[in-house]
């Protein structure tokens, strides 16, 4: 008659997945130890590493062979980076023109253009309130005058 819920060493085996775990850790090794079963997930780095390991992975380091490149590869690349360096300078030329070093930056006259646009469009709005209002005292039709310059609209 076969064992039923048996483990490898003849004692019962619990049937909560949970309880098994806990009963591996019992075993009287570390978790992530080799024998164990179980993967380490401590978050450990090479800077953390045991002794041991520092050392192994120094020899295996020291033991690999170094990588060979092609020297015709190597050209190529080089070639293919000077091409693509020239194709880049072409499509995106370096301005010629020589800026002032009190010249605002373009941000900065972009934000002048905008303060001045919304100093013309409050003006624009002032007047014409006050228009209105005037005609309504005086009740009568507003006589707005049109717009010297459209103005710009916000999104």
């Amino acid at each position: 008659m076969p064992r039923q819920g048996g483990g490898p060493d003849g004692r019962p085996r619990p049937a909560d997945p949970a309880a098994r775990r806990r009963a591996r850790t019992r075993t009287g090794r570390c978790p992530g130890s080799p024998g164990s079963g179980r993967a380490h997930r401590s978050g450990r780095t090479r800077e953390t590493a045991c002794e041991g390991y520092r050392r192994a992975l120094a020899a295996h380091q020291e033991a690999a062979a170094p990588r060979r490149v092609d020297p015709a590869i190597a050209e190529a690349v080089e070639r293919q980076t000077a091409a693509m360096r020239e194709l880049s300078r072409r499509a995106f030329p370096e301005p010629d023109v020589v800026v002032p070093e009190d010249a605002p930056a373009p941000i900065e006259q972009a934000r002048a253009e905008r303060r001045r646009q919304a100093d013309v469009s409050h003006a624009a709005a002032a007047r014409r309130a006050r228009a209105e209002r005037a005609a309504r005292e005086a009740r009568t039709v507003a006589a707005v005058t049109p717009q010297r310059a459209p103005l710009r609209t916000s999104a």
